[in-house]
């Protein structure tokens, strides 16, 4: 559907209360709202000036508007998270006393467990799936409530919902908007659905000692089945030696983080954050030392998962070992703009292996093995893309140890005619551990989309709406060039500091101010993280040691401009 204009009618309702979306949608645009039937792509919200809102909202200005789809990038955002709610209300009717814990995504779904001692059995997983399958199709309202904020204190408080009470701690809002579904209240910083009746595709299943999986389908695909189930085990050893970590340092949700950040404790917090992130560096290159003939060690990872700082802090962990490691960027293999293919928009596609020179890449790593002297090249970015070579050469000796990064680093086209018992492979991605509170989980692609937005203005001054607007180009080509690859790392490394959205706080929410509602793509991720900013306690920069992976991000790193 188009975008229309809206001119608040007064003559029916009240002004000051304005219309509901879902009233606009039915009477003025004749869109059915109460008939919901999930393959149809029915509207399921409304862009009011660009900002989303749910049926159950009020329209009170005059404004451009235009419905929203359910199969919309937008509106599977909303599905994946209105299906998180309706999890977290089946648990809370079945199991009142246990506390059900959101913790990561794990391909296509979220990994959940309780927090109790007890093993979350078969019949639990089956009394669940029940559950959610009869307020599914009950086809319950869900629609949002405005409490006071001490009345939304003593629900939290009442409901045992201990971690978003705590959450709620660091707010001074007069009212507090929520979700309700029956007699359930939850807080979400993102839409939801307008009935429970559009939750068709799903399923439960146990995973891992304890806990199990919420699937949904693939956000890049029809959204109309569930693939069939890949497991990503060593992906999930990742994020619960993390989980681990967040033991250790005594932080399991945001309101904890808050708390920390208040005190004087936090330069040891930071510190022991970093040092946890040291070791896990220093094991690895421990890894590289044990095979005992690694010449390539290859470092992949999707967009702003810290991969330049990391291979600075492995390549002095390696030169303790011995070895003098040469450290290479894929990035200086770029082609000329004008040789990169074209996407599906008809842009400059960044993210295909196809847009770096591989003949030159894998001809300079042969000369380099052959023992021949070779100049690497360089990409300036800044100065419309050139290459240039800074006549510095360089040659392989006995503990000559190649440190390559870059996103293409892990797949096996890259390097077609190397011994691969020459090589050792690392994934790192920011893999955020820390929950919002227990059902609301703060998503790893917005943790690197703030540092994404924090780099770019920063080095190349571009501003939070054109990166916010690449963002889904970005997306689209790591699901297809790096995540398919992450599996044949040796080993997965977590970027992600506890502390660090505190400490991007105050670089970005200055960035997403700037971004307007004229921006059509751009602006609901702003609003949606202006909206998950304010929950975070905001820690000034000159807290983040030198060396830390931070710093590739916000500046003022040690290892010099990155």
């Amino acid at each position: 559907m188009n975008t229309v204009t809206l001119r608040t009618p007064t003559a029916t309702h009240h002004p000051r209360q304005g219309i509901r979306v879902d009233t606009f949608l039915t009477e003025y645009l004749g869109v059915p709202t109460r008939k919901f039937t999930y393959a149809d792509n029915p509207v399921v919200a409304l862009r009011v000036n660009n900002d989303l809102l749910p049926f159950s909202a009020r329209i009170d200005i005059n404004a451009e508007v235009k419905p929203q789809k359910l199969f919309s990038d937008l509106g599977k955002r909303m599905y994946r998270h209105t299906l998180s709610f309706l999890l977290g209300c089946a648990s809370h009717l079945l199991f009142p006393e246990r506390n059900l814990v959101i913790g990561h995504s794990l391909g296509d779904g979220y990994y959940f467990n309780y927090t109790d001692q007890y093993s979350l059995a078969a019949e639990d997983i089956a009394a669940l799936t029940k559950k959610m399958a009869s307020l599914i199709k009950a086809n319950l309202p869900i629609s949002l409530e405005t409490l006071s904020y001490r009345e939304a204190i003593d629900y939290f408080h009442n409901e045992g919902f201990l971690a978003t009470e705590q959450l709620l701690a660091y707010r001074n809002d007069p009212t507090i908007t929520l979700y309700r579904c029956g007699d359930y209240l939850d807080i979400s910083y993102e839409p939801l659905l307008p009935s429970t009746a559009l939750l068709q595709i799903w399923e439960l299943r146990p995973y891992g000692d304890r806990g199990l999986l919420l699937r949904y389908p693939r956000s890049n695909q029809a959204f109309l089945t569930l693939d069939e189930f890949h497991d990503n085990p060593l992906l999930f050893s990742v994020f619960r030696e993390y989980k681990l970590w967040g033991n250790i340092l005594n932080v399991r949700c945001l309101g904890n983080m808050n708390d920390i950040c208040g005190t004087t404790q936090i330069s040891t917090f930071i510190r022991m954050n970093e040092d946890l992130q040291h070791r896990k560096i220093s094991q690895t290159a421990d890894m590289i030392s044990q095979r005992g003939n690694v010449k390539f060690v290859f470092i992949a990872g999707p967009s702003s998962s810290g991969k330049t700082t990391f291979s600075k802090r492995l390549s002095i962990q390696l030169r303790l070992l011995g070895y003098q490691p040469i450290s290479i960027s894929l990035d200086n293999y770029y082609k000329s703009r004008q040789d990169i293919p074209l996407d599906s928009d008809g842009k400059p596609d960044l993210e295909a292996l196809e847009a770096l020179d591989c003949d030159l890449f894998q001809q300079n790593l042969a000369d380099l093995y052959a023992g021949k002297e070779v100049d690497l090249p360089r990409f300036d970015f800044k100065n419309n893309g050139k290459r240039f070579f800074d006549n510095t050469p360089i040659r392989f000796t006995g503990n000559t140890i190649l440190v390559i990064e870059g996103i293409h680093g892990l797949n096996p086209r890259l390097i077609p005619n190397i011994d691969h018992k020459t090589t050792f492979n690392i994934y790192i991605s920011a893999l955020t551990q820390l929950n919002l509170d227990d059902h609301n989980r703060i998503s790893t692609t917005d943790n690197r989309i703030l540092r994404r937005i924090v780099r770019d203005h920063r080095t190349r001054g571009t501003t939070a709406q054109a990166t916010l607007e690449m963002w889904p180009s970005v997306e689209r080509g790591e699901n297809l060039h790096i995540f398919p690859y992450q599996n044949l790392a040796d080993v997965m490394i977590n970027s992600a500091l506890e502390y660090e959205l505190a400490v991007l706080k105050p670089y970005a929410e200055p960035l997403l101010k700037t971004v307007k509602p004229e921006a059509f793509n751009a602006y609901p991720m702003a609003r949606r993280l202006l909206e998950f900013l304010e929950n975070v306690y905001p820690l000034p920069s000159n807290l983040v040691p030198s060396d830390s992976l931070i710093r590739e991000f916000i500046g003022g790193s040690e290892f010099g401009a990155i």
